[in-house]
């Protein structure tokens, strides 16, 4: 059974892997990733997709997407974030690397 998403539009269509596939190769070239590793990461999503049971939207696949990439390599996750979410300027980069550091950075004991 075909695995469907709702575009934007509303718009029903079978989902693509390589869309996903292709978007995460260019936000990880030159970067310590392996195709495997992405391989791997798609079918995380495709499977915690159809496990949901729904018909998730894009932005469900992209929001996964950007989740499932930010523990992945940080450098591919703001490449890609920056085309996802439509970086107009430096400050996006900012605001997400805050956002990303804020997760992530160990808390220092005493602070």
């Amino acid at each position: 059974m075909p695995l469907l998403v709702v575009k934007r539009s509303g718009i029903r269509e079978v989902f693509d892997r390589n869309k996903i596939i292709d978007g995460l190769r260019a936000a990880t070239k030159n970067r310590p990733v392996t195709d495997a590793q992405l391989d791997d990461l798609v079918l995380s999503i495709e499977d915690s997709v159809r496990e949901a049971g729904t018909v998730p939207t894009t932005e469900e696949v992209g929001l996964a997407v950007l989740d499932q990439l930010r523990q992945l390599d940080d450098v591919a996750y703001l490449r890609f974030a920056s085309v996802y979410k439509g970086f107009e300027g430096i400050d996006d980069f900012r605001r997400e690397v805050g956002l990303l550091t804020k997760t992530t950075a160990p808390k220092q004991p005493g602070i």
